[in-house]
C-alpha cells in the first residue's frame, strides 16, 4: 500500500466496503461523542468520515489532534447504518474505522475557521490566503477558473487559433493607465515596463505572417482597485486575426464566450449578442456598459423643457444642458420620489426632478410648472402609466447621462426589475475615434489609438474629428465590460494622421512605437482582435460580487500582498546596482 494513500477522500463508496484503505488529508472537523470520535478528513477531492472508539490504541492521538493538521489514516471501510447515511456527501454511504493514525504536520491555533462559511474579514483572509483557499467556496472558485481557462484554450484551438507567448519586459507605452516600471541594471537610467496588454506584440504577430493568435495573457496596470478590477495584474483572453472585418471578430469570439458561459453556468445565455451603437447606449442607458436585464430606457426630453415654465431646467438648457428622463415603474409615491432626490444628492448632483402620475393627473412641482400638456407628452414618450413616476437629470450631456444611467440601475434594483437567471450580452460599436478634453479643450483619442477610423484617411482629412467613428467595440455582459477590441490601423500614413489630430507629431509615433510603425512599412495585413477579461468572466459565472474571490492570490484594495508582505523595501546595495536613489515624499502630518 502507498505510504500516504490508496484512495483520495472523495473516492470511496459502498463498493469499497470491507476494504483496507489509507487516506491522507486535513482534519476538517472532529466530533466527540463520548466513546466515539468522528474525524471528517478532507483533501482536494472531497471528504470522508472516519471513526475511532476509546478502546483503540490510536484514540489519544486522534483526540488530541487539532483541526487542519495533516494526517494519514489507515483503516477498514464500513457501510453506514441507514439512519446515518449522508446523501449530501459523495462518500456519505460509508465511513472508515481508524486502525492506524499518524500526524504528518500539526497545525497551530487557526487565525480563521476553514470548516465554516464565517467571513473572517478581508485582511485576515488575504494574509492567510492559503488557509482561506482550503474553504469550500474559494477552493471551488479557483477550480472553476482553471476549468474555464482550459475550456477557452480548447475552444480557441478548435477555431484554428495558435497560442503564442509575448514578452513581459517591454517598453513603456502611453496606453491609458500607469505602467509598472522595471529598472534595467545593464542600462543605467533606463526602464522596462510590464505590458499593460500585449497590444503591439499581437499586431506584430499578424505582420509576421501568422493568421490567428491567442494567449491567456497577464497584463499589468498601476491603477486603483474596484469590485470588478484587481490592482496590479489581471489576465485576459488576448486574440488577434488577420484579413478580417469587425463582424469576423464577433463571429469568432461569440461561440467561445457563449460556450463557456453555457458550460459552467445554469443561467440562460442570450442566443444573440445584440449590437448597440455607442451613442445609443449613452442615450438609452447612460453608459457604455448597459445592464440589459433592466427593462428601462432613458429618453431625451430636452425639447419638452426648452422654453418651458420649469425655469430651472429651461435656463440650464440655454447654457448647453440637456434633460434626460428615467422611467420609474411603480415609483409613483412622494416617499419614493424624495428618496430618489436624496440619493441623487448623495451622488453629488443637486437632486432629481420628478413627476408622479396618479389618478389620471401629473403631480409634483415639475408637473405644475410644465403644465398638463407637456406632462402628458412626457408620460406618452416614456410609456408611463398611473402609479409610475418619471425622474429627470439636467446637466451637461455627460453628467446628465451618467446620473440618469445610475438612476436607471437603482430604480431597476430597488423595484425588483432586474431579470434573474440570465446573461444578457451586447456589443457596443461605433465608438468615437476622438473626444474633447473638457479641461484643456484639446482633441485626444477616446479609446484605442491603434484603431482604424471608419472612412480611413478620407475621414481623417475631411471630417470633423469629433464626428469620426472608429472600428472599436466592447463586449458587455449584465452591465460588466468584459473586453475591448478593434479593427486595427495597419497603414503608416493613417497612423501618422490620426496621431497628428490628437496633437502628436511623427517624431512621437516614431519614438513611442518604433517596432510597430516600422513593421507597417513592410506590408501589414488588415487585422483586428479583442481581449475578454478572464477574471471578470469567472466572477460573473461564479456569481461573486468581488473579483478578488476568483483570483488565487489577490492583492487588497491598497495593492498590497499581505501574505508575502509586498511591496517591500529593498536594500541600498540593490538600489545602487540599479543606479536608483530613494526620493520619498514627505510624511503626512
Amino acid at each position: 500500500m502507498h505510504i500516504y494513500r490508496s484512495h483520495h477522500c472523495g473516492e470511496l463508496s459502498l463498493a469499497d466496503a470491507g476494504s483496507q484503505v489509507r487516506l491522507s488529508g486535513w482534519v476538517h472537523r472532529k466530533r466527540d461523542h463520548g466513546s466515539l470520535v468522528f474525524v471528517d478528513l478532507r483533501d482536494h477531492h472531497g471528504l470522508t468520515q472516519c471513526v475511532i472508539d476509546t478502546s483503540d490504541a490510536c484514540f489519544a492521538a486522534v483526540e488530541a489532534v487539532r483541526n487542519e493538521s495533516v494526517v494519514t489514516i489507515t483503516g477498514l471501510v464500513k457501510e453506514r447504518s441507514a439512519e446515518t447515511v449522508n446523501p449530501n456527501l459523495a462518500t456519505g454511504a460509508i465511513e472508515v474505522t481508524i486502525a492506524e493514525f499518524s500526524v504528518q504536520s500539526a497545525a497551530d491555533t487557526l487565525p480563521l475557521q476553514v470548516n465554516s462559511d464565517e467571513d473572517s474579514g478581508e485582511e485576515t483572509r488575504l494574509r492567510y490566503r492559503y488557509l482561506d483557499l482550503r474553504r469550500a467556496r474559494p477552493h471551488a472558485n479557483i477550480m472553476l477558473r482553471a476549468q474555464i481557462i482550459q475550456s477557452i484554450r480548447r475552444r480557441m484551438v478548435e477555431q484554428g487559433f495558435t497560442e503564442f507567448q509575448t514578452p513581459i519586459l517591454t517598453a513603456s507605452s502611453p496606453e491609458g493607465a500607469r505602467d509598472f516600471l522595471v529598472p534595467a541594471r545593464l542600462h543605467p537610467g533606463k526602464f522596462y515596463a510590464l505590458p499593460q496588454a500585449p497590444q503591439q506584440f499581437k499586431q506584430l504577430i499578424m505582420v509576421s505572417g501568422f493568421d490567428r493568435y491567442f494567449q491567456i495573457a497577464p497584463c499589468f496596470r498601476d491603477e486603483d482597485s474596484r469590485a470588478d478590477r484587481s490592482p496590479g495584474e489581471f489576465y485576459q483572453l488576448d486574440l488577434e486575426m488577420s484579413f478580417v472585418e469587425q463582424q469576423d471578430v464577433f463571429e469568432a469570439v461569440e461561440p467561445v464566450i457563449r460556450g463557456v458561459f453555457e458550460e459552467f453556468s445554469d443561467k440562460k445565455v442570450d442566443a444573440e449578442f445584440v449590437h448597440i451603437p455607442y451613442a445609443d447606449s449613452m442615450l438609452k442607458y447612460g453608459n457604455d456598459k448597459p445592464d440589459l436585464r433592466i427593462p428601462l430606457e432613458i429618453s431625451d426630453v430636452t425639447d419638452i423643457f426648452r422654453d418651458s415654465g420649469f425655469s430651472i431646467f429651461a435656463k440650464n438648457i440655454e447654457k448647453g444642458a440637456v434633460v434626460r428622463a428615467v422611467p420609474g415603474p411603480g415609483c409613483g409615491s412622494r416617499a419614493i420620489a424624495d428618496r430618489m432626490n436624496g440619493w441623487a444628492q448623495g451622488e453629488g448632483a443637486p437632486g432629481m426632478g420628478y413627476i408622479i402620475y396618479a389618478e389620471g393627473e401629473a403631480r409634483g412641482p415639475v408637473a405644475k410648472a410644465l403644465g398638463p400638456e407637456k406632462s402628458a407628452e412626457i408620460k406618452a414618450r416614456l410609456g408611463a402609466k398611473d402609479g409610475d413616476a418619471v425622474f429627470f437629470a439636467c446637466a451637461v450631456e455627460a453628467e446628465a447621462a451618467s446620473l440618469a444611467g445610475r438612476a436607471r440601475v437603482k430604480i431597476g434594483t430597488d423595484q425588483g426589475l432586474v431579470e434573474q437567471g440570465v446573461f444578457r450580452f451586447c456589443w457596443i460599436v461605433d465608438f468615437p475615434m476622438f473626444e474633447l478634453d473638457e479641461q484643456t479643450g484639446k482633441i485626444e483619442f477616446s479609446h484605442n489609438p491603434f484603431s482604424m477610423p471608419q472612412g480611413g484617411m478620407d475621414a481623417l482629412e475631411n471630417e470633423d474629428p469629433l464626428q469620426i467613428k472608429a472600428y472599436q467595440y466592447d463586449l458587455v455582459c449584465n452591465g460588466v465590460e468584459l473586453s475591448s477590441g478593434a479593427i486595427r490601423n495597419h497603414l503608416p500614413e493613417v497612423m501618422y494622421k490620426a496621431f497628428a489630430i490628437a496633437g502628436y507629431g511623427p517624431e512621437v509615433v516614431d519614438g513611442k512605437f518604433p517596432g510597430m510603425i516600422n513593421a507597417f512599412r513592410y506590408g501589414a495585413p488588415p487585422h483586428g482582435g479583442i481581449a475578454p477579461g478572464i477574471d471578470r468572466m469567472v466572477m460573473l459565472i461564479a456569481d461573486e460580487p468581488n473579483i478578488r474571490e476568483v483570483i488565487l492570490f489577490p492583492m487588497n484594495g491598497k495593492a498590497e500582498d499581505l501574505m508575502m508582505a509586498a511591496p517591500s523595501e529593498v536594500e541600498d546595495r540593490q538600489l545602487a546596482e540599479l543606479s536608483i536613489r530613494r526620493a520619498l515624499p514627505p510624511k503626512k502630518t
